[in-house]
């Protein structure tokens, strides 16, 4: 009757096996004042409290300047190259 019934209905299978390994996972538990009532909800959200440890990694390199700034100073360099004149030509004469 038994395997019968379980055919009939896949979760009536799952919920006696639950049934039997929390029989003997209750089994196991102290009993008395150091016991604890495992309490789990029903509906909503289940969160667990873990203390978070130090995670040490592989220190990473960074650039002395960033790809922006030495852009930024290649730009600079260019204009002030062009506002140079030529050096084969005499900038403008001194008036005396």
């Amino acid at each position: 009757m038994h395997c019968a019934r379980a055919r009939r209905m896949p979760g009536f299978a799952a919920f006696w096996a639950a049934r039997r390994m929390r029989v003997r996972l209750e089994g196991a538990m102290p009993e008395g004042k150091g016991a604890f009532r495992e309490v789990l909800p029903k509906q909503g959200q289940l969160s667990v409290e873990d203390a978070a440890g130090m995670v040490l990694c592989k220190p990473k390199v960074l650039p002395l300047k960033s790809v922006s700034l030495e852009k930024l100073e290649q730009l600079q360099r260019a204009a002030m190259e062009a506002s140079r004149p030529p050096e084969g030509t005499a900038g403008p004469q001194p008036q005396p």
